[in-house]
């Protein structure tokens, strides 16, 4: 199998507050920048599409079951939290049908140990459907953390999405 041509990639910033206008959204084009970065050094072409959603069970499970048929990566930003509106795990985890647990884990024990509430973070990554996903937490500096370890391993989960053998490169 071959990797696509262009990477169809879907980011979804999950507010209440960005949603009406409250203030502007820096996580979701963070993450679009870091990527585009990141597959620009590697001359894969992505294609960005963003969205801005509330703290919305429904839509965002309409969302992710929907895009997972066409986007190659989706990341959501927002919600992974413990509070009253932190809805994300619990509308993505039962779209997975595999979890990658290893990622979550690492950035919040490497994290977690200079910043305890990053411990609080519930944040799951695995394959849905056809796509790679990815749940971040919405502060732009964890953003930042969380996409400083996916993107070392970004390279080689897709790889192995595609069932492409990169072990004998390294």
């Amino acid at each position: 199998m071959n990797l696509p041509e262009k990477f169809n990639i879907l980011i979804i910033t999950l507010s209440d507050r960005a949603f009406r206008g409250d203030y502007e959204d820096l996580s979701g084009p963070s993450i679009r920048d870091r990527l585009s970065l990141f597959f620009s050094g590697l001359g894969w072409k992505p294609e960005f599409r963003m969205q801005l959603i509330p703290d919305d069970r429904a839509i965002l499970q309409d969302l992710v079951r929907d895009s997972s048929k066409s986007m190659h990566l989706i990341f959501t930003t927002g919600g992974t939290g413990i509070g009253p509106r932190d809805i994300t795990i619990e509308a993505v985890k039962p779209l997975l049908s595999k979890e990658i647990p290893g990622i979550m884990e690492l950035i919040r024990v490497k994290y977690g140990a200079e910043n305890p509430n990053a411990l609080l973070s519930r944040g799951v990554a695995g394959i849905s459907g056809k796509s790679l996903l990815f749940t971040l937490p919405g502060s732009s500096k964890a953003v930042n953390e969380y996409m400083n370890e996916i993107l070392k391993v970004l390279e080689h989960t897709v790889r192995m999405q595609y069932g492409i053998d990169s072990h004998a490169k390294h």
